[in-house]
């Protein structure tokens, strides 16, 4: 990681001390003015508030993955993918009155993530501002996932390029096929040789990311504070990072009762 946020201008705060604040304002679901607060009463050093506001801004998204994957373990057996819905925070009613608009206007947006089935942390994410298909961020999640042995999906992830894609990584994608009215073409190919992998202690691994979902959540909330997409992807990542910390932080303490 590098040391410092940027190269330009005298340098007093390093780089983990902006993650740390970051992460830390999520988990305990602050704003910038009270977790700067917080960390100056318990005698922690830390930049102003407006400082976090930029930072986040400015992070690059490799940067996000590399962090993420440090949290996430390094070999996985089973992974789950699925995707999910996150509303925005919105304007008040006065501000659509006026203009001229009806309220409320939902803008949501799209996060899919690729999970561990076994330590329920998440290795990979990708947040879009717009509504696209599942299987549209499939082959970017598992780009940036370690080597596993299986992929669970829903039929919405239901493709022969998915399944030739997942057979070069070395993995088996574990994926229902999809009922598309009378079946014409009934060549041989890699999906429906995958169905042999179709039995249900297999396939309902996959519920282990809804539950990751429902976690992340009902812990920070349904919606994004952020405006910009830069910091909504940054907001989400910190999230993550702080779902799978505090997973390792139990992971400790049980292996020590």
């Amino acid at each position: 990681m590098p040391r410092w946020l940027h190269r330009f201008g005298p340098k007093k705060y390093e780089l983990a001390q902006h993650l740390l604040v970051l992460v830390l304002r999520q988990e305990c679901r602050l704003g910038y003015r009270l977790i700067t607060r917080l960390l100056r009463s318990l005698g922690i050093k830390c930049a102003c508030s407006s400082a976090f506001w930029y930072a986040q801004d400015r992070l690059p998204p490799s940067l996000w993955q590399r962090i993420l994957a440090a949290t996430a373990p390094s070999n996985c057996h089973i992974l789950a993918i699925d995707g999910t819905g996150m509303s925005r925070t919105l304007p008040g009613p006065y501000y659509y009155w006026r203009i001229d608009k009806p309220y409320p206007v939902e803008i949501p947006l799209k996060l899919s993530i690729i999970v561990d089935t076994k330590t329920k942390k998440i290795v990979a994410l990708r947040l879009r501002a717009k509504r696209a298909h599942d299987i549209r961020d499939a082959k970017y999640l598992l780009k940036r996932s370690p080597q596993a042995n299986w992929l669970v999906a829903d039929k919405g992830y239901d493709a022969n390029w998915l399944h030739q894609y997942c057979d070069r990584l070395g993995m088996a994608a574990v994926i229902p096929m999809r009922r598309r009215g009378r079946c014409r073409n009934k060549n041989h190919t890699l999906r429906r040789e995958n169905q042999k992998f179709l039995y249900h202690k297999m396939y309902y691994r996959r519920e282990i990311v809804e539950s990751v979902f429902k976690a992340i959540k009902t812990k920070f909330g349904a919606s994004i504070a952020s405006h910009k997409i830069s910091a909504q992807r940054a907001e989400a990542y910190f999230r993550a990072i702080a779902h799978n910390i505090i997973l390792k932080i139990q992971e400790i303490l049980n292996a020590l009762l």
